[in-house]
């Protein structure tokens, strides 16, 4: 029996090497699950129990060790790019750029702390970027970090363990700023539109035609006459419905069910006439009962061919007398515009009469089980291509080595860059969103578990002496500072809507948790929404903003 534990968990070798990660990933994760006042730490719970068991001495080959953390970081971080890369770079547009302008300037903020709190105590600076990624509660940006502190032949412990020390205050202190802000502007008036929710966000509204400046005109002569993006879903006429096409004309008492976006439904209330007083937005219609004849189904694309051809390319309308009202991808509704690129597994709501729906479900192929067999040839060559990108050396105005992406930044680049053009370059890059999740939380898990393995046999040494307190104190200031400062710049100054900025906040710090207890004390879904729309550029600008700030002052 003794003989047994030994050769799984104890003598080193490549079996006791996958025993050991696996069991302490399964510890973890099964512990991260329990909530104390409402916040667990989930996966990186991982991360504790990898400490713990390197602290009673347990441990695996060195070069064991390096690959499967370098594999966990790797997969984990392609994942997290290839999820986000649909919305990445429509997240600069309108709204969406003033957001990720704040949420930059939490990063930059904590990073010229970082340095100048570097500068006045005795904190090493590679240890003051392992403390500054726990503070921020980024897993990818330590790992860049530990990969530019190795091109520089320095030691990366000190980071991993400042990152272990300063991380579980780095879940609560986003929390505990975000409930300050509140207090602070408790007495502010909430904005009535939050920017935020100008991003990609669909509206439905009801208007009667009631302008003569339109009377007898078709629907392409209207739209080229402003410069609000919308698609007429219904046309109801002398008690009819029908679904209008480019060359309907529109006549006095024309009712139009028109998709476009909230800001800009009171222009179009102009151009059309009047708006309806009647709520179109609320989950519980029921679609196909407000018209005996007219269905509506949401068709999944599915045929390959599809992939990468624009909507308007397909010329479904005319060829079936069908409207395509709305498209879901990765959780977000877009609008259903000629030049929108499809990319498989879409969600189109298709609305028409039923033989028409059925053909066009035909034509985009609605096949959900071949959705279930991801591509794993792209998959892999992605991974490759992050990899050879991470290697190329890239010259920085004034730092003497050239920075490399690495390991974290070279496939969180490529999965960005392939999530958003794959489609247009016809790559099969879907896949579902638990195969993603399982992708991302396989690789955490097993970078963490590593990671606390590396770190654990000086972690409790370091925390009980001054010198790690020191480090929990510069922690907890690097987390909270700037989430204050740039939410009270935010709401005061450019007097936004504290939801959208609680959510801005908690992406730009990468805090899951942050976030759900911003949900819980903001009405709606503006926090989600700006936390979707900050994540995937602050957390890029994190993995290479560490690697410069340790290449420029090191």
């Amino acid at each position: 029996m003794m003989d047994w534990i030994n050769d799984t968990l104890l003598a080193h070798s490549a079996l006791q090497a996958v025993a050991v990660i696996s069991l302490l990933s399964a510890v973890g994760l099964t512990l991260g699950r329990i909530r104390v006042w409402g916040v667990s730490l989930g996966v990186t719970f991982v991360f504790f129990m990898g400490i713990l068991a390197g602290h009673l001495g347990l441990s695996v080959d060195a070069d064991m060790l390096t690959y499967a953390e370098s594999f966990g970081l790797v997969l984990f971080v392609y994942a997290l790019g290839l999820q986000v890369g649909p919305g990445f770079f429509s997240s600069f547009r309108t709204g969406g750029l003033r957001l990720n302008m704040l949420g930059a300037g939490v990063v930059l903020l904590g990073t010229v702390m970082a340095l100048a709190i570097c500068r006045m105590t005795t904190v090493s600076l590679p240890d003051m970027a392992g403390i500054l990624c726990g503070a921020t509660t980024n897993t990818p940006a330590l790992g860049a970090a530990q990969q530019a502190l190795k091109q520089l032949g320095l030691d990366s412990s000190g980071a991993a363990l400042g990152c272990a020390v300063t991380y579980p205050l780095g879940v609560v202190g986003v929390i505990l700023a975000l409930a300050v802000c509140r207090k602070l502007l408790a007495r502010r008036p909430e904005a009535a539109t939050s920017d935020s929710d100008e991003h990609n966000q669909t509206y439905i509204a009801a208007y009667q035609v009631q302008n003569p400046g339109i009377y007898g005109k078709n629907l392409k002569d209207v739209a080229s006459h402003t410069m609000c993006r919308f698609v007429v879903s219904r046309l109801w006429r002398d008690g009819n419905v029908s679904i209008p096409t480019f060359d309907t004309e529109l006549r006095e008492g024309d009712r139009l069910l028109v998709i476009t976006q909230e800001r800009d439904a009171s222009a179009l209330a102009m151009l059309f006439g009047r708006q309806e007083n009647t709520d179109w937005n609320k989950k519980d219609i029921d679609w196909d009962a407000i018209d005996s004849k007219m269905v509506s189904k949401r068709i999944i694309v599915t045929r390959h061919e599809i992939n990468g051809k624009k909507l308007g390319s397909l010329r479904l309308r005319n060829a079936y007398g069908i409207n395509i009202t709305r498209i879901y991808r990765s959780g977000i509704q877009l609008l259903a515009t000629p030049d929108l690129v499809l990319q498989v597994g879409d969600r189109l709501t298709v609305v028409g009469e039923a033989p028409a729906v059925h053909n066009v479900e035909k034509v985009l192929g609605n096949a959900v089980k071949s959705l279930k067999e991801p591509n794993l040839v792209s998959i892999f060559i992605g991974i490759t291509l992050g990899l050879a990108l991470g290697s190329i050396p890239i010259p920085v105005p004034g730092v003497e080595l050239p920075v490399r992406l690495g390991l974290a930044g070279g496939p969180i680049v490529v999965g960005i860059l392939i999530g958003t053009f794959g489609p247009r370059l016809h790559m099969i890059t879907y896949t579902t969103h638990s195969a993603n999740l399982m992708l991302r939380a396989l690789g955490l898990a097993i970078y963490l578990a590593c990671l606390g393995l590396d770190a654990g046999a000086h972690f409790f040494d370091t925390v009980f002496r001054p010198e790690g307190l020191l480090w929990i104190g510069i922690g907890f200031v690097l987390t909270f500072v700037p989430v204050v400062v740039m939410a009270l710049l935010a709401c005061r100054m450019w007097r936004m809507d504290f939801g959208a900025v609680s959510g801005m906040l908690c992406g730009s710090m990468a805090n899951p948790m942050a976030l759900n207890y911003a949900n819980d004390i903001t009405p709606g879904d503006a926090p989600s929404v700006s936390y979707a729309t900050v994540y995937p550029f602050c957390m890029f600008l994190r993995v290479i903003v560490i690697q410069v700030l340790l290449m420029a002052f090191l």
